[in-house]
């Protein structure tokens, strides 16, 4: 528990235990963090090279099948002037932004160059636990 003295000065003194200290320390770290973070994303969006995106197209990020539908629908582009633009059939574009297809890296590139995103804005982190497949039990022959 802190203490709380003053100095002959009028100064407070404080005295924490060394696990408050340590953990005001780890704040104080982590809060220099985020800030730090802030700080580059705000001069990435201030230089154009970053993007900002609204509740409601957070909200259609969040339900879209894939990024790659999100960003080609918030672009207004078709799939087949995307297709195009990125030197793919509409039909290969389809079954990556539906999820059948992952694409190559090369064709990523070529739809996140096409798009003006990074690649990494295309690809989705890995299925959650809930999206994994379960495993079936075998069919037995009849004997």
């Amino acid at each position: 528990m802190p203490v709380m003295t003053k100095t002959p000065q009028g100064d407070d003194i404080v005295i924490l235990s060394r696990k408050e200290y340590d953990e005001l320390v780890a704040a104080a770290n982590e809060d220099a963090a985020d800030a730090e973070t802030l700080r580059r994303s705000i001069a990435r969006v201030g230089s154009g090279e970053g993007e900002t995106f609204s509740s409601a197209e957070v909200d259609a990020f969040l339900a879209a099948k894939t990024p790659l539908a999100f960003f080609r629908k918030k672009r207004g582009l078709s799939q087949d002037e995307l297709a195009k633009r990125a030197g793919i059939t509409q039909g290969y574009l389809s079954e990556i932004e539906v999820g059948r297809k992952s694409g190559d890296v090369q064709t990523l590139r070529k739809l996140a160059d096409a798009l003006k995103v990074t690649i990494d804005s295309l690809v989705q982190d890995g299925p959650s636990e809930d999206d994994a497949p379960q495993p079936r039990a075998k069919k037995r022959k009849a004997s």
